[in-house]
């Protein structure tokens, strides 16, 4: 397993990790922004591939298997402060803003992601600890991430991890289909 830094020509597989990550949430998102003429996962690509941005490709590692993407970390550092969720902002981002905002100053794991044929190799703990040394380097003394209730095998790592539950919040789904009921905070000090 080789762990490397993402380029812009990832974007495609960033796209697939970052709808894994969040049970198609991005997707669901760049549908209404394109309509219903537009294509969506060109919009991911385009978002995936900038040179800033959060979900940008500089914020991006991928773990390799064999020369081939099989897992992924995409994470940044947060603001040091909460900030104010702006009034049109779609109520499906709303509870994910207030679990951020309850780890400012964090390093925040946005997506961890793993092909399912790459699935229970150790990919993402190695993905993890390529997140601590990172989070260290920009200064953070912590780490933050959200996950859903239903991704069980994530949450058994990230508490394996140290990770400890900090809050939770009610998903809203609107017309986006999702079994999840509550996206969780984690943190863990570094």
């Amino acid at each position: 397993m080789l762990i490397r830094p993402a380029q812009a020509s990832d974007a495609d597989h960033l796209v697939r990790f970052i709808n894994m990550a969040a049970d198609d949430l991005p997707l669901h998102f760049w549908k209404k922004s394109v309509g219903p003429d537009g294509d969506p996962l060109a919009l991911g690509r385009e978002r995936a591939a900038r040179e800033t941005g959060s979900f940008s490709y500089r914020n991006a590692w991928l773990a390799e298997v064999e020369g081939a993407a099989a897992a992924c970390l995409l994470g940044y550092p947060a603001a040091m402060e909460p900030e104010p969720i702006a009034p049109d902002t779609p109520p499906l981002f709303v509870p994910l803003i207030e679990l951020e905002n309850l780890a400012p100053g964090s390093w925040y794991l946005n997506v961890l992601a793993t092909y399912p044929a790459h699935r229970g190799r150790g990919l993402g703990s190695a993905l993890l600890a390529d997140a601590e040394e990172v989070a260290r380097q920009a200064g953070r003394r912590s780490i933050s991430l959200i996950a859903a209730d239903t991704h069980q095998d994530a949450l058994r790592l990230y508490r394996a991890r140290g990770f400890a539950e900090v809050a939770r919040r009610a998903v809203v789904k609107e017309d986006w289909a999702v079994d999840a009921s509550e996206w969780i905070l984690f943190t863990r000090s570094l």
